[in-house]
C-alpha cells in the first residue's frame, strides 16, 4: 500500500486529509496525518466563500451535523464600509450569486453603463441583488422547499472548532492520526523527502508528503528551498489583532469590513459571539496602536478582553508541488482575509492535486500544469483584493495615500479592465479577452467598480433618455421584498438546525 503523510493539522491539514481519503483510499493509498501538540490554529478570518459548501456536500456532511459543533452561521456576502468617500457610495455589499438575480443583474449592468455615460440613473449595486436584503434583515439564505430558488452562501465559523470537527470526521473515515513533533527532515540523493524523524526517535516515510505546517513551511520552503513570491509590493497589510465581543439576539448573515486608518476591521457573527479584528500594515501602525484603535472602535478601551496579535506572510510559493512534496494552506501562501479566500485556496489545491495526480497515474506527469493553475488562482485572488485598495478614494492617512498613489504591483490585465470599465465596455467580454475568468465572476467586478463609486457623481450627470431610464426600480424593490418573505430569521433557523427539526 502507498502512503501519503500530511504534516500539520488545522483546517488545511484535515480538509486535505478528507479530500485525499475520499478520492485516493480506494486507489491503494493510506492517508496519515502527523500533528504537533505544540502548534495552535491561527484561524483569523473565520469566514468562507460558497465553495466550502461543495466540500461538505462532497463529504456527505450535513449542515445540521457540522454547523452547531462549530458555532457556525450563514454568510450571504460582505459589506464594505468607508472604503469610498464618493457621496452615496460610502458602503456597498459584495453578494454571492442567486437564481433570483438573473434579470436584475442585467438591469444593474444596463444602469451602470448608462451612468458611466453620464445618465442620471441608479447604479449602486445593493439594490439589484437579494443577498444584501437578507443579510441586513438578519435572515437565513436557506429557503423552504416550496420556494425553488437557490442562493449561494458561505459560512462563518470558529476555526479551532472546525479543525477539531474535521479531525474527528477524518479519523472516522480511516485517516491515521499521530501526535508527534518533527525534529528532522531527511532527504535522499535526488533531493526528495525520504523521511521525518520525530522527537521520540521514530521515522515516518511516505510516497508523498503534504506540508501543512503553516507559515513555517518546514517541508516545501525550509527543506526543499522553494522560493517565496512576496505580494508586499501590492498588498501592504502584514499584521492583525483580534478581539471577541458579545452578540445580541439578532444574528446578521454577513461579514462587515470597515476601512480604518491603517487597514480594515472585520466583524463576523457566530452563534455565541462576534469575531472582531483589525488587519493593518506594520509599516504605518504599531501593534499597540492597532489594538488601541480597535478597542476604541469596540468600546473596549478599559475592558479586560482576550486579545490576539498575529503576523502575516503575504504571498505564495513559486511552486506548490515540488518533488514528492505538496504544500497546502499557509505553507503554500496567504492572501490577507479581505474576501475570506484562505479555505477556498486550500480546497482548490487539494482537489486539483488529486485530479492531476490521478490523471497522471499517481506520478508527477502533470505537476507543471498543476503549479500553473494554482499560481493563477492565487494571483487572481490577489488581483481582486488589490483592486479594493487601488480604486479607493480615501487619502486621509499616509497608509491610504500609499495604497492609492501608484499602480505599483497592479497587473496590466487589471489596469486594462479598469480602463474598460471607465469606457463603459462590457466587462464579461473584457474578462474573457484578458483571460482572468478564473479569478472572480463578472458580477463581482461590476459590484466593486460601481460600489466604490467609480462613475460620474450627482453633479456630473444629465437627465437619462427614455432608453437609459427604462427600468422601474420600485417594482424591483417590491420583487426582492416579496422574495425575502420566504426566508427565516437567521437565529431561528440556526436553532432549528441544531435541533434537527427542520426540512432542508
Amino acid at each position: 500500500m502507498k502512503k501519503i503523510v500530511i504534516v500539520g493539522g488545522g483546517t488545511a491539514g484535515w480538509m486535505s486529509a478528507l479530500i485525499m481519503a475520499r478520492k485516493l483510499s480506494d486507489k491503494g493509498f493510506q492517508i496519515e496525518l502527523l500533528e504537533s501538540p505544540e502548534v495552535g490554529i491561527i484561524g483569523v478570518g473565520e469566514g468562507s466563500t460558497p465553495a466550502i459548501k461543495l466540500f461538505f456536500d462532497s463529504q456527505d456532511i450535513s449542515e445540521a451535523e457540522w454547523m452547531p459543533e462549530c458555532n457556525a452561521t450563514f454568510k450571504c456576502g460582505i459589506t464594505f464600509d468607508n472604503w469610498s468617500t464618493h457621496p452615496g457610495f460610502e458602503s456597498y455589499f459584495h453578494p454571492f450569486s442567486s437564481a433570483l438575480d438573473g434579470e436584475s443583474m442585467q438591469m444593474f449592468k444596463h444602469n451602470a453603463h448608462a451612468r458611466l455615460r453620464g445618465a442620471d440613473v441608479h447604479a449602486h449595486p445593493d439594490r439589484y441583488f437579494v443577498a444584501p436584503r437578507l443579510a441586513r434583515g438578519c435572515l437565513s439564505p436557506v429557503a423552504p422547499d416550496n420556494f425553488p430558488f437557490n442562493i449561494d452562501y458561505g459560512y462563518h465559523f470558529d476555526a479551532a472548532l472546525l479543525g477539531q470537527f474535521l479531525r474527528k470526521k477524518a479519523i472516522e473515515r480511516g485517516v491515521v492520526h499521530r501526535v508527534c513533533h518533527i525534529s528532522q527532515v531527511q532527504q535522499d540523493d535526488a533531493g526528495n523527502i525520504a523521511g521525518l524523524l520525530t522527537d521520540a526517535g521514530e521515522t515516518h516515510t511516505a510516497d508523498l508528503f503534504v506540508d501543512c505546517t503553516g507559515f513555517a513551511g518546514i517541508l516545501l520552503q525550509k527543506t526543499l528551498k522553494t522560493p517565496f513570491v512576496s505580494y508586499s509590493n501590492s498588498l501592504l497589510n502584514d499584521a492583525a489583532v483580534a478581539i471577541p465581543s458579545d452578540i445580541g439576539e439578532k444574528i446578521p448573515s454577513e461579514t462587515i469590513s470597515t476601512a480604518m486608518k491603517h487597514g480594515w476591521a472585520w466583524k463576523i457573527p457566530l452563534t455565541n459571539r462576534y469575531g472582531n479584528g483589525y488587519v493593518y500594515s506594520s509599516a504605518f501602525c504599531s501593534a499597540d496602536e492597532a489594538e488601541h484603535e480597535l478597542r476604541e472602535r469596540l468600546g473596549f478601551l478599559e475592558a479586560d478582553v482576550p486579545v490576539r496579535h498575529l503576523k502575516m506572510k503575504i504571498g505564495r510559493v513559486q511552486e506548490h508541488w515540488v518533488k514528492n512534496c505538496l504544500a497546502v494552506g499557509l505553507s503554500q501562501g496567504f492572501i490577507e482575509p479581505l474576501e475570506a479566500t484562505a479555505l477556498l485556496l486550500v480546497q482548490k489545491t487539494a482537489d486539483l492535486f488529486v485530479h492531476y495526480f490521478s490523471e497522471g497515474k499517481f506520478t508527477d506527469r502533470y505537476r507543471d500544469d498543476f503549479n500553473k493553475r494554482i499560481n493563477t488562482n492565487f494571483d487572481g485572488v490577489r488581483d481582486y483584493i488589490v483592486t479594493h485598495y487601488k480604486i479607493s478614494s480615501r487619502t486621509d492617512t499616509e497608509y491610504w495615500r500609499a495604497n492609492t498613489a501608484s499602480q505599483q504591483g497592479v497587473p496590466d490585465a487589471i489596469l486594462e479592465l479598469y480602463g474598460a470599465w471607465l469606457k463603459g465596455k462590457d466587462l464579461a467580454a473584457e474578462i474573457k479577452r484578458l483571460n482572468i475568468v478564473d479569478s472572480y465572476p463578472v458580477p463581482s467586478w461590476y459590484c466593486i467598480f460601481a460600489g466604490m463609486g467609480i462613475m460620474p457623481n450627482a453633479k456630473q450627470v444629465r437627465k437619462a433618455t427614455a432608453e437609459e431610464g427604462r427600468f422601474n426600480l420600485t417594482l424591483l424593490d417590491d420583487y426582492f421584498r416579496r422574495c425575502a418573505l420566504n426566508y427565516t430569521d437567521h437565529r431561528t433557523y440556526l436553532n432549528q438546525l441544531a435541533g434537527n427539526n427542520f426540512q432542508p
